[in-house]
């Protein structure tokens, strides 16, 4: 499996020689960012889903540039910010935002304040109201949104970097442990 994946993986000859990353060249030259290591794989992939979940847009950026900065591996970072997708987006947003609302004690809508604001969403504002009006209610319903959001999405995102992180050690030295009690077994027999 892992020599599959390195197959798939752009050599870091190829990302020194392209022409938007030559400039980072000596930092891409850092044999741990590419190197299929327990700790680099496990940070890695908890940074990806750490910026996948927090950030919606320009994730992959921000993954990179802390797994350059960790030293954790940039391939597992990028692939891993993928976690949220136009698929996954919708429900882990929502759940972040309920989780926000719950922490932050505010009460939960009830069915028929959710269908009225959804009907007041969907009637369009009359063409009078100007730009002016319509970017102060656009405003107003960011704000009414944004700070459980924020909130649901910090616990969320951090809680599942952490548990990534000590997930994918625990399976790598489990498996380490395996293969060499079956290396063992192999040799006594």
């Amino acid at each position: 499996m892992k020599n599959r994946i390195k197959t798939w993986l752009p050599k870091p000859e190829t990302l020194q020689n392209n022409r938007w990353l030559r400039w980072m060249g000596p930092v891409l030259n850092h044999p741990r960012l590419w190197h299929f290591s327990r700790k680099g794989i496990a940070l890695g992939l908890a940074l990806g889903i750490f910026f996948g979940l927090l950030i919606p847009v320009a994730q992959i950026p921000f993954a990179a540039a802390m797994a350059v900065a960790l030293r954790a591996n940039v391939p597992m970072a990028v692939a891993s910010t993928l976690v949220t997708n136009p698929v996954t987006f919708g429900p882990v947003y929502y759940g972040a935002y309920r989780l926000g609302k719950a922490v932050l004690g505010e009460e939960a809508p009830t069915d028929r304040e959710i269908a009225s604001e959804l009907q007041a969403t969907q009637e369009a504002p009359p063409a009078v109201e100007g730009l002016g009006n319509r970017l102060r209610h656009g405003l107003h319903q960011l704000t009414t949104v944004g700070k459980p959001l924020v909130v649901g999405l910090a616990i969320v995102a951090s809680l599942s970097g952490v548990a990534v992180y000590f997930l994918v050690s625990g399976i790598w030295i489990l498996r380490t442990r395996w293969q060499r009690s079956q290396r063992l077994r192999a040799r006594r027999s």
